[in-house]
């Protein structure tokens, strides 16, 4: 029985480092599985398209695809965008049985990775009490992502940091310099940003420069292509798998 095809879908951007971040990624999870086959679509901006790669794995016989939202909350692009065109792919491609796995996150592996790129920042497990941080996502205009990312900055609080904030790059506030100022007129001695990105672009460009015009001591990077994020691609891919010919509704 072969294995589904894992079908990566990004959103894309016309920063080339979005793109070639989430193919370094892509790599990582094929070398964690190897015999995997895994393909990357984009939404707009790079190619190839997810309809376009839909269009090829149907013509070379595929049978099933599993198509992952390269998304860290359930917002509009997972709630609308991709199963919309999931949809139309379907019905011009019958035979082709596509499902959509949830989208990342929250998960203790997206934690890990955030652990990850502070330590490599500079930040130390005895700097924490003493530091805040900022939780810095790209924001959205739907409650529910804007809540994940307010609850995921509760149980970063739990962690030693003396006090985390959220913040976001668009659509919802405050921004990351406002979050860090917040953080200053508390008292905090330390600041640090954390970007719950995935790849560099517009919106982690916004959060770097409010980090460094609010004075943030520390500026970790995206969360990128780390060992932890491609496991985790794995295990939504693993939770969405059913045998051929179940029932494949978004």
């Amino acid at each position: 029985m072969t294995h589904p095809v894992l079908l990566v879908i990004a959103h894309g951007s016309r920063d080339p480092r979005h793109a070639a971040t989430v193919h370094a990624l892509t790599e990582r999870v094929r070398a964690q599985r190897p015999g995997l086959r895994v393909e990357t679509g984009f939404l707009e901006f790079n190619a190839p398209s997810v309809p376009r790669v839909l269009e090829r794995l149907a013509a070379e016989g595929a049978d099933e695809v599993i198509a992952l939202p390269l998304l860290l909350t359930r917002a509009f692009h997972a709630k609308s965008d991709i199963p919309s065109v999931l949809r139309e792919a379907r019905a011009r491609l019958p035979r082709l049985h596509i499902r959509q796995a949830d989208v990342l996150g929250p998960s203790p592996l997206l934690n890990a990775t955030l652990g990850r790129r502070l330590r490599e920042a500079g930040v130390r497990p005895g700097d924490l009490p003493r530091t805040g941080l900022v939780l810095a996502s790209a924001g959205s205009t739907d409650p529910e992502a804007i809540a994940v990312i307010a609850e995921i900055a509760r149980e970063l609080r739990h962690t030693g940091w003396c006090a985390v904030r959220p913040a976001f790059a668009s659509a919802a506030l405050p921004r990351t310099e406002d979050a860090i100022r917040a953080l200053r007129a508390e008292g905090v001695d330390r600041v640090a940003v954390a970007p719950y990105v995935i790849a560099p672009g517009r919106l982690p460009d916004r959060i770097a420069a409010g980090a460094e015009a609010a004075g943030a001591d520390v500026l970790a990077d995206v969360l990128g292509p780390a060992q932890e994020l491609a496991r985790l691609l794995l295990d939504r891919y693993d939770g969405a798998r059913v045998p051929v010919g179940a029932s494949l509704s978004a």
